[in-house]
């Protein structure tokens, strides 16, 4: 998926603002960035390291260091499937396997419409349920590589009846 280029940077210089005098300003600065515009490009990183008057590469490590934070956009519905132990080995790859093949989408990307993004996660605290699947935040446990289709259609159908 392109991103589209950020062109208004009034909240980002709104949140620096906000923060600048407060030691360790640099995580909260971050989240209220990534959350006012969904993700952190180069773009806002370079904002912020300017109004701070920090190295760039201080900023980059920071937002490529935490697994919070996210330098692309992430779609509509986020499709997270648990690859911790209890999940891997009742199948949990079979399923991360299905969802790919079905949304066309590899881990770590968005789809090219913007609807959906898929990641692995280590472990979503519902063992008991393994495999799991989440879709934002909606639970699905013991499934089967037939059934992502079906859970998936859902959400796609969703956006249909919405256009």
């Amino acid at each position: 998926m392109a991103a589209r280029r950020i062109t208004d940077f009034t909240a980002v210089k709104e949140i620096v603002a906000k923060h600048r005098d407060t030691p360790g300003c640099l995580m909260p600065i971050l989240q209220e960035t990534q959350g006012a515009y969904g993700y952190l490009p180069l773009e806002l990183q370079e904002v912020i390291a300017d109004e701070l008057d920090i190295p760039l590469t201080e900023v980059y490590g920071v937002a490529t260091f935490y697994s919070q934070f996210t330098l692309k956009p992430k779609g509509a519905n986020q499709v997270h499937v648990c690859l911790g132990t209890a999940c891997y080995v009742r199948g949990s790859k079979k399923i991360l396997d299905k969802v790919i093949d079905v949304l066309g989408t590899d881990v770590g990307e968005t789809s090219e419409d913007g609807r959906f993004s898929v990641d692995a996660t280590r472990c979503v605290g519902a063992c008991g349920l393994a495999p799991v699947m989440m879709v934002n935040d909606t639970v699905y446990g013991r499934l089967t590589p037939d059934q992502v289709p079906k859970i998936l259609k859902q959400y796609i159908e969703k956006k249909e009846e919405t256009a």
